[in-house]
């Protein structure tokens, strides 16, 4: 039988699933003989596994920006100063891009972090380039760029200087609190409406964000951080993404909440499940939601509407069944399908119109792009 399960303090995921590249599995297993042992990170007079510790790498690279020609995402540029988030949120579809680093998408993703530390450099450089094609750009679509290892590497600041130089406009999607440290920088851009920003808010229940996002500002922080960027004149709207069935489905509250606090606009997805998300939300889902872990599963697979298939990784409960438990396509990976997707679209559009949000779709200003600034500026490297 499979060893028994210990949790990590302030971790999101439960153990470092396989990687979809490895060739071998790797499993704990108890058969009865062994003699009672700590689990991995745990010392032997523990009662649970120690504190795991986040280890920050820096790396040089070549491009910061990324291109995006996916048709349900609104942006075409990204950047992402840091590979792998301490926040941990255990829905997180980035973590698969661990497994091309060698690393597991699971504990290794919230873990062991990469710092992009050229990012600012980079950027101007491509901005730079006669080639370069100006669309509004994207910070922390694969991390969050306000996560806790900014406040040290500063990465996401110099980030925002540069397009500030350039007159560039651009998009935030973030959790973390940092990001009033940069407050001036965003009302400078907001003044030339060049910028918006989303915080993503999935819960207002304290208990169950911690378990799901265990190093992300709490409920109650975030509705604050909305309201300081609204007050400061900073569009904000609110990122409703993931609703999970049966766990966080209550969010014509966090609307509410979220409006209260200045939020002008909103968005969400359904749950997605790609790759080893899959494995890892499984494992978190049956570790601490037993009682309710097939109801969700179940009614995720109803809103993919595909043929079943066969587990990905063997060793995770619950990952097969009827029904698919993720959908890569264009168009319904983000809102699913079928009745109760339709269900979630109905309620979720409800409260919005009660709540006046999304009256007007905000187009950031272009015209300012001015490239040559950044020569006028002179290099800060």
């Amino acid at each position: 039988m499979a060893a028994p399960v210990r949790l990590f303090r302030g971790r999101g995921a439960v153990a470092n699933v396989q990687g979809r590249f490895e060739r071998d599995v790797r499993e704990a297993v108890d058969d009865g003989w062994a003699p009672p042992r700590p689990a991995f990170g745990a010392d032997e007079d523990d009662e649970e596994p120690a504190a795991l510790q986040t280890q920050v790498t820096p790396e040089h690279v070549r491009s910061i920006i990324s291109r995006n020609d996916s048709p349900d995402i609104y942006f075409d540029y990204s950047i992402n100063p840091y590979r792998g988030c301490e926040h941990g949120c255990v829905y997180c579809y980035a973590r698969p891009y661990h497994s091309y680093l060698g690393l597991s998408p699971g504990l290794d993703f919230e873990t062991r972090l990469y710092a992009k530390v050229n990012a600012a450099e980079a950027l101007r450089a491509e901005l730079q380039a006669r080639s370069y094609a100006p669309k509004v750009i994207n910070i922390g679509s694969v991390t969050d760029p306000y996560q806790p290892c900014e406040k040290q590497w500063g990465i996401t600041l110099g980030v925002i200087e540069v397009l500030n130089q350039a007159h560039h406009p651009f998009t935030i999607i973030s959790k973390g609190g940092l990001i009033l440290r940069d407050l001036s920088q965003l009302a400078e851009a907001a003044a030339e409406q060049r910028v918006a920003v989303y915080i993503t808010l999935v819960t207002l229940d304290g208990t169950l964000a911690r378990q799901i996002e265990p190093r992300a500002p709490s409920p109650t922080r975030r509705l604050k951080v909305i309201e300081a960027l609204a007050r400061a004149g900073v569009p904000v709207g609110v990122s409703v993404a993931p609703i999970i069935p049966f766990l966080n489905d209550d969010f014509a509250r966090v609307l509410r909440a979220a409006h209260d606090a200045g939020a002008q606009s909103a968005f969400y997805t359904v749950m997605r499940l790609p790759w080893e998300v899959k494995d890892v939300f499984v494992q978190w889902l049956r570790t601490h939601y037993p009682d309710r872990a097939e109801r969700v599963l179940n009614r995720l697979r109803d809103m993919r509407g595909i043929p079943g298939e066969a587990p990905k990784h063997p060793g995770v409960a619950g990952a097969g069944g009827a029904g698919r438990l993720n959908d890569p396509n264009f168009f319904t990976r983000m809102k699913g399908e079928g009745i109760w997707a339709e269900l979630i679209r109905q309620r979720f559009e409800a409260q919005i119109r009660r709540l006046g949000m999304n009256r007007q779709r905000r187009q950031l200003n272009m015209a300012l792009f001015n490239p040559a600034a950044l020569s006028a500026q002179g290099s800060l490297f």
